[in-house]
């Protein structure tokens, strides 16, 4: 631990953000990293808790939180930054984009503010970037066998890495033009800068890592094909699948799911050439986005940037509360009202809002048709009704889906391959292979949409499945 009363002693200290007025006219990262004596300060109120609950139900990676922040508060840094890499692939992604499940796992959670883990995290691994701490580990031995990677989000890149140091030769398929998955295309640059996924891609690329752009799998090439090069295959495509809105109107051309709209975004700020039919731009628009997570809120931000004239956003389910409630008791993710940094730039929230119909002229929609609805249980199950005399209409010039995702497409490669799929319609795994014995599936094509960090967990699982699976065969 670090001080023995230190978290009695310093309080949280949020993480800055450049000013809204200024920020709000590009798309760079935005947040004010905390200065090395600030950082000290904060591993200090990581507390002697016992059971360490942050990494023990709140972080999927298991993470030893502890014990990295004590060596940071004791300033051997690259001890740190070792011991994050043992467990984490990609630290400088979950640091700036995960939802920190481990600080509401935090024993100071339960009466205090947590200690401030994910920034902490965010430092190590900038500073070992820095220093020179993290290097390209290639294997000694190669084994050879061949793998094929099939996407190169999260998931897929942490089972590349992992089977390439374990003297695997891998390749990595990826559709789009540049390697990253969500990573590069879903997440806007003011959250994650897209040469840190660059930067990252170098020491993969050392570590004997081939990658294949542009090339889509199961059109491309067969799954016929996959099978007779390699000796295995892992599927990493992700949840791509969105959830639509099926009502009157839908078909109205500026209706877009959220997923298309920021991958239109990312390609220009990455200076990818960009389809002209693709290009969406908010400025001097009423922009309306249905659903309140966090692609929601990146479109919130995107729509800003670009010039949006006006912002609403509308959820379906209730306002959370401000504090935490019984129903997700401490160690658990508590259900509580969050703002984004999108958020605070402007934007109108309602919550409890149905959308009922689209209307419009010619081929664009002009309105939204709303009411408010009630949320209830019955027989242990929630359901809502419609309030009458709460029906209400939006004008919008540009309406963008971000009601999350329902599985992975079901494409030619799920079809070539004859794989089983759950009740949910993800890939159906048991310890992480699929019906086919040669083929495995890991994050969102296995689980369905979930966290980052949860990707790179389960391909960090899936790699060690892999594996054992390639030496029986031997």
């Amino acid at each position: 631990m670090g001080e023995v009363k230190g978290f009695l002693k310093y309080n949280r200290q949020e993480v800055g953000h450049r000013l809204i007025e200024k920020r709000i006219y590009d798309f760079a990262e935005l947040d004010l990293p905390l200065t090395p004596d600030q950082i000290h300060q904060q591993t200090a109120r990581c507390m002697d808790c016992g059971i360490p609950f942050c990494h023990g139900s709140g972080c999927p990676l298991k993470n030893s939180i502890s014990d990295i922040n004590e060596l940071v508060y004791e300033g051997k840094w690259e001890q740190a930054c070792q011991m994050l890499h043992s467990t984490n692939n990609f630290p400088e992604i979950t640091g700036r984009v995960c939802p920190a499940p481990c600080e509401a796992a935090c024993t100071l959670s339960i009466n205090d503010e947590p200690v401030l883990i994910k920034h902490i995290e965010f430092q190590i691994v900038e500073r070992g970037f820095k220093k020179g701490w993290i290097k390209p580990l290639p294997a000694k031995q190669k084994t050879g066998k061949k793998v094929a990677v099939i996407g190169s989000g999260p998931a897929g890149l942490t089972v590349a890495q992992q089977l390439a140091r374990a003297g695997h030769s891998v390749i990595v398929f990826e559709k789009d033009e540049k390697i990253g998955g969500l990573l590069r295309y879903g997440i806007p640059d003011f959250k994650l800068a897209k040469s840190i996924i660059d930067r990252r891609l170098e020491q993969l690329v050392a570590e004997g890592i081939e990658f294949q752009t542009g090339v889509n799998v199961g059109e491309d090439i067969s799954a016929r094909y996959l099978k007779k090069r390699f000796d295995c295959i892992c599927l990493t495509m992700g949840a791509g699948q969105p959830r639509d809105l099926n009502i009157v109107g839908r078909g109205y051309e500026n209706i877009l799911f959220a997923m298309d709209y920021l991958k239109a975004q990312n390609k220009i700020c990455s200076g990818e050439l960009v389809d002209e039919s693709a290009i969406i731009t908010a400025k001097n628009k009423v922009v309306v986005v249905i659903g309140g997570g966090d692609t929601g809120s990146d479109c919130v931000g995107t729509a800003r940037r670009q010039g949006a004239k006006e912002i609403h956003q509308l959820e379906i389910l209730p306002k959370p509360p401000e504090t935490r409630l019984p129903d997700t008791p401490w160690p658990m993710w508590p259900r509580i009202m969050r703002n984004s940094t999108s958020h605070e730039e402007g934007c109108k929230r309602q919550w409890s809002v149905k959308t009922m119909k689209f209307s419009g002229i010619e081929t664009r929609v002009t309105q939204l048709q709303c009411c408010q609805v009630e949320w209830f249980q019955k027989n242990g199950i929630w359901n809502l009704k419609e309030l009458p005399g709460t029906e209400f209409t939006l004008h919008a010039d540009i309406v963008l889906l971000a009601m999350g995702f329902l599985h992975v497409n079901h494409n030619e490669l799920v079809k070539e391959f004859d794989l089983k799929l759950d009740d949910s319609g993800n890939v159906a795994t048991g310890n992480c292979q699929t019906s086919q014995p040669e083929v495995f599936a890991a994050g969102d094509t296995a689980s369905g949409a979930s966290l980052i960090v949860r990707a790179i967990d389960s391909g960090r699982q899936t790699a060690t499945a892999i594996d054992n699976w390639l030496k029986k065969q031997t």
